[in-house]
């Protein structure tokens, strides 16, 4: 466990930015220097989003005129979950499972 105390407010959220049109998208990414995931989708509607990675109080900064910002996750809860389901023991302390010799590349 980790000695930093945990808050909530500090979580990486994953959000949908969406803006009317290419431009827009380009200089509210530009403005915020903000992380991205994935490359930019075209809406039905001719809107373009695209993923990014931000926590509560970057959020703001991301609302504007002509952009829809949408939560989609938690990128922190979602990485502790997975931390949670790795052991915590050393698989390698049983004497018969700690690797020894030479390997040999095997063919078929």
């Amino acid at each position: 466990m980790s000695a930093v105390p945990y808050d909530p407010h500090d979580d990486i959220l994953r959000l949908r930015v969406t803006a009317k049109d290419p431009q827009t998208l380009r200089a509210l990414l530009r403005d915020t220097r903000s992380d991205t995931g994935g490359r930019p989708h075209v809406e039905a509607d001719g809107r373009i989003g695209i993923d990014v990675y931000a926590t509560a109080a970057q959020v703001p900064a991301l609302e504007r005129e002509g952009v829809t910002v949408t939560r989609t996750g938690n990128a922190s809860e979602a990485g502790r979950a997975a931390q949670a389901e790795v052991g915590s023991g050393d698989r390698f302390a049983p004497a018969d499972a700690v690797p020894h010799g030479l390997a040999a590349k095997l063919t078929g």
